[in-house]
């Protein structure tokens, strides 16, 4: 686990292919500035706008982003409306570039959760860029891993009684066919911002094997060039998924 960014570039041939991202720090990017907690919201839209046109520039196949947890929705209500609408404002305005760099465009969570006129947009925004063939954005919404984790389990007790044969034949990584998103890659990389080193209820199924990069840098201000260095850093590393490298070999 890394909490230091590096200057190196990262080699194209050890990019990773999923990146996951817990943005924070938006809140405290606006009281360092001495602004309202509304601008740091605002910039750290810009930084989502920055970052998924680097990563499809560079060949990322999946960014799966932590837009809005289960948990936020205890936030104060004039933030959550700001919140909300500045959903609203990225899913219409980000359309021409979503479609320009060939994304696709999805969300997981309680989506059921979202305001209408949200997941209206939403639901034209994924429609619209479901038959691209680029890099795929993922937003987690009123998303919590282990509220994903219980439904995945409760569709598996459905499946228990209904089809106890087809319930007994399942292996363990069958269980992603239960959750959100069954064809979502693995992360290679999960990046958190604003120097938190925790995990906070994000993807706990997903990233069993994933490297993590800490930086200190507040969400707002995670640009091209913080990203190069968290994936010259992921470049770095020898990933061994609990075996050994070559020369360890006895």
């Amino acid at each position: 686990m890394a909490n230091e960014d590096t200057p190196d570039a990262s080699p194209a041939e050890k990019l990773p292919e999923s990146i996951a991202i817990i943005m924070d720090g938006n809140g405290r990017w606006a009281q360092e500035h001495e602004k309202p907690r509304s601008e740091g919201h605002r910039e750290g839209a810009e930084s989502v706008r920055a970052i998924t046109r680097e990563c499809a520039r560079l060949g990322v196949k999946e960014l799966t982003l932590y837009a809005f947890s289960t948990e936020n929705w205890r936030r104060p209500e004039p933030e959550i409306f700001l919140l909300m609408e500045l959903l609203k404002e990225f899913l219409i305005k980000e359309r021409a570039e979503i479609m320009d760099n060939d994304i696709v465009f999805r969300a997981v969570g309680q989506l059921d959760r979202l305001p209408p006129e949200v997941y209206q947009e939403y639901e034209a925004t994924r429609d619209m860029s479901a038959r691209n063939k680029g890099m795929i954005l993922r937003l987690c919404l009123s998303y919590g891993s282990r509220q994903e984790i219980f439904e995945a389990a409760k569709k598996m007790a459905t499946l228990a009684q209904k089809d106890p044969e087809a319930f007994e034949a399942l292996e363990p990584d069958d269980f992603r066919s239960f959750l959100y998103d069954p064809e979502m890659r693995d992360p290679d990389l999960l990046i958190r911002t604003s120097y938190e080193r925790r995990i906070s209820n994000f993807l706990l199924w997903q990233i069993s094997y994933t490297e993590i990069f800490i930086t200190k840098t507040h969400w707002p201000d995670f640009r091209e060039s913080q990203l190069h260095n968290a994936l010259a850093d992921y470049a770095s590393r020898e990933r061994r998924f609990g075996g050994l490298i070559d020369e360890e070999v006895v």
